[in-house]
């Protein structure tokens, strides 16, 4: 397995450009192992809320895992305020790097992911598919 050592710069938007990295790859299809930085403000959806909530900063990311696919992100963070709080949640878009966000992403060039409605959650769930 291969891995793709990336970092993000002040100013943009993690999930859209993480999104927008993964669509750059021959497979478009990524696990996002790590993640640590920090961030400008946060926009997270807690477990069972329908609207994400936002976070004011500076913020550190503690944790960022997640999948990467033509269908879609998933990913969850764990972010700590300059008071250590910490929140965790899904990950919105509005995550602005404020120093740096530094992720490792697993490419997974012999497989597809997507998202597809799951009647048993209600929720589009991960599809995985063998390329070939």
């Amino acid at each position: 397995m291969s891995f793709l050592p990336v970092r993000l710069p002040p100013g943009v938007d993690l999930r859209r450009a993480l999104d927008d990295l993964a669509a750059a790859q021959a497979s478009a299809s990524a696990f996002v192992v790590a993640g640590i930085g920090s961030l400008v403000e946060a926009r997270l959806r807690y477990a069972g809320e329908a609207a994400e909530t936002r976070i004011e900063g500076p913020l550190e990311i503690l944790s960022l895992s997640g999948t990467l696919g033509a269908g879609g992100s998933h990913l969850h963070m764990a972010v700590s305020d300059a008071a250590g709080r910490v929140y965790g949640g899904h990950v919105g878009r509005g995550n602005v790097v404020r120093t740096t966000a530094e992720v490792l992403l697993a490419p997974l060039p012999d497989w597809s992911l997507g998202r597809a409605h799951d009647p048993a959650t209600g929720f589009a769930e991960l599809v995985v598919r063998r390329r070939g």
